[in-house]
């Protein structure tokens, strides 16, 4: 049996619900973010991408690029509601779906005797007609193959990479579109030279491990449609965090100590829900600079009361040595694991 792999993508997710909702907003450059020059920009609409507008990018920037905005405060509860639903659709096609974020998943189709096309047309048209939002579908024959093709021709697009496409439907590519490429190394390869993926494929397999060690053989596979990857249904959630960007750059300790608490209340709450404790603690903080910096600590048992989340959090700010202001401050629990019995707080007496 031939495995057929569909990639879904929604369309500039959150900003799209924000229309959907409030049809007026229809046409106008939208960005979903913090409404604060000291947000950043979660998603925007086309209109708005149009100017430049990406995600992740502060949002005083965004104002400059466009001045016209509409600045929208982002609603998660609202995009979750959206995402369930249309998970639902894609589980009412086959059980073999891997989430890759609310509003992204991997669809395994490989024993479903229908055309692929005829089946990325029916989730597309469901979606519209159900939701009222557009996708994108990428179809192939592993998931690095179909994640590109379902962002050939965003927004509302449909592309199928097969077999006989393979290599040279890649080669025109610039290498930032192949998966595992992170900014450091397509500036490494281009600082020699290399820019689309025609050249890096002429490049000998030895130089691949030289540039990225271990993945190195990953990236010569892919780049000659070879993803051995499964779709897989379920995935071991691996942290659990809050962070928060500032209001002001502050290097307060007895105001960051009030985030941490907050924060470590949020956790506490999140891991007695799920039933499952931590040991290892991350404090994550970015200066005023945009410098990230993260500290981590792991414990010899597992904990999930407030107080202890707390308590191990205010020791690792405490000792760091902070050089500027912080915009940015965030709290994790990771190493996690089931609660067979009750957990004892270290701090109860």
């Amino acid at each position: 049996m031939d495995t057929v792999i569909i990639h879904v993508d929604m369309d500039a997710f959150f900003a799209s619900v924000e229309v959907l909702d409030n049809p007026s907003l229809k046409g106008k450059p939208v960005i979903v973010g913090g409404t604060s020059n000291r947000g950043v920009v979660a998603t925007c609409s086309y209109e708005a991408r149009r100017f430049g507008v990406r995600s992740a990018m502060p949002i005083f920037m965004a104002k400059e690029l466009c001045p016209n905005a509409v600045f929208v405060k982002p609603r998660f509860w609202r995009y979750k509601e959206i995402s369930n639903n249309i998970f639902n659709i894609f589980r009412d096609i086959t059980p073999y779906v891997e989430p890759l974020s609310i509003d992204e998943a991997y669809l395994d189709i490989s024993y479903i005797n229908k055309n692929p096309i005829d089946i990325a047309n029916y989730i597309k048209n469901k979606v519209k007609k159900d939701i009222g939002l557009t996708l994108s579908v990428g179809i192939s024959y592993n998931k690095f193959l179909a994640k590109l093709a379902s962002d050939w021709n965003k927004p509302n697009g449909l592309k199928i990479i097969t077999k006989e496409m393979v290599p040279k439907i890649l080669f025109p590519l610039p290498i930032n579109k192949i998966y595992g490429l992170g900014s450091k190394s397509v500036k490494k390869l281009n600082n020699i030279g290399i820019f689309t993926v025609e050249e890096l494929y002429k490049l000998p397999e030895n130089i691949f491990i030289e540039y990225f060690g271990k993945f190195g053989h990953d990236i010569y596979d892919r780049i000659r449609g070879i993803d051995n990857r499964k779709v897989i249904t379920s995935r071991e959630r691996k942290s659990i965090g809050k962070e928060t960007t500032l209001r002001v750059d502050t290097d307060e300790i007895e105001e960051l100590k009030e985030y941490i608490k907050e924060f470590s209340s949020d956790i506490s709450s999140i891991l007695k829900n799920k039933n499952v404790s931590g040991k290892t603690i991350t404090l994550k903080i970015k200066t005023s600079s945009f410098v990230n910096h993260t500290k981590s600590r792991t414990l010899n048992s597992y904990i999930r009361e407030e107080n202890d989340l707390y308590n191990e959090a205010i020791d690792i700010l405490e000792n760091l040595q902070l050089q500027e202001k912080i915009r940015l401050i965030g709290l994790s629990i990771s190493s996690l694991k089931e609660d067979t019995i009750e957990q004892m707080s270290f701090w109860s007496k």
